[in-house]
């Protein structure tokens, strides 16, 4: 059983996730189980298949969580001494020498990464690509859009 990274912030939301569709979302499926079998022939009720269609999504991902709670290795950033290097759960602040942007990542798990929200999984290209450098480093990152160039502007454990 292989221990997955994760930072407090993403145990804490699969957690918050887990308690829903326990607590709110299975009841819910249950009643509409029961309503649907109320009409009647279960071969022909559409919406008895739907719920049920749906309570198999909910315990799979109940399931999931479970699964990766349990295998779980939280890493809180702020705990340890910031020396400036790239680790899993640092905030790195880039700026983007093509294009002169200035952009902002945290390195998290696989469960957390959003990149609308600037959360990168440190298994992607940019994520290895930045993990053990060190704050003003130039780095190159071979990405499926083409090289990018960076700069480590700083980095923060947040």
């Amino acid at each position: 059983m292989n221990k997955e990274p994760i930072t407090l912030n993403g145990l804490n939301k699969l957690k918050e996730e887990l308690v829903f569709l326990k607590e709110k979302k299975r009841p819910e499926i249950v009643a509409s189980i029961a309503e649907a079998r109320s009409h009647g022939d279960l071969k022909e009720n559409a919406e008895y298949h739907a719920a049920k269609e749906e309570q198999s999504h909910n315990e799979g991902r109940i399931t999931e969580i479970n699964d990766i709670i349990a295998r779980a290795n939280v890493i809180d950033v702020t705990k340890l001494n910031n020396e400036g290097k790239v680790i899993f759960g640092s905030t790195v602040f880039l700026e983007d020498l093509d294009t002169g942007e200035k952009i902002n990542y945290k390195i998290v798990g696989r469960d957390e990464a959003d990149l609308k929200q600037k959360l990168i999984f440190f298994q992607s290209p940019i994520g290895k690509g930045l993990i053990g450098k060190n704050k003003s480093d130039l780095v190159e990152i071979n990405t499926p859009s083409g090289i990018k160039n960076f700069e480590i502007k700083d980095v923060k454990y947040i």
